[in-house]
């Protein structure tokens, strides 16, 4: 199944509308490492409102995406994560630890939305968006 992922702004999100193989996942880890740079996004969103699981092969993957792509020089948020997936992710020790997460989509862009703002010093001491 192919993922949809819209171009919003700087930003791209890719909305995970039902269950994934294994093999979905891998084309969307690959789809959207490569979008980054075609469109040049600062940010992506990875919205998974609509999985009722997260298995172990599921966050790897959530968690090697956002760690390429922030590669890629972008940054990366998962929204989403239904309380019922949250326990199971917990008690099955699955982390997507160095990921941010937020709550919903509109939490998602306003944390990206922070992000871009922050000013970042330069190898001289300047500061830069």
């Amino acid at each position: 199944m192919q993922v949809p992922i819209l171009k919003q702004g700087f930003y791209l999100i890719a909305t995970v509308q039902s269950a994934l193989t294994d093999e979905d996942l891998k084309q969307l880890r690959d789809t959207l490492v490569e979008r980054v740079s075609v469109v040049r996004a600062r940010g992506v969103i990875i919205d998974v409102t609509a999985l009722d699981v997260i298995d172990s092969f599921a966050t790897r993957t959530l968690r090697d995406i956002a760690h390429m792509i922030r590669l890629r020089g972008a940054e990366t948020v998962i929204v989403g994560i239904q309380p019922e997936v949250a326990f199971s992710m917990v008690k099955l020790g699955l982390t997507l630890e160095g990921v941010a997460t937020s709550l919903d989509l509109e939490e998602g862009l306003a944390y990206l939305a922070r992000k871009g703002r922050m000013k970042v010093p330069d190898h001289e001491g300047r500061t830069h968006r």
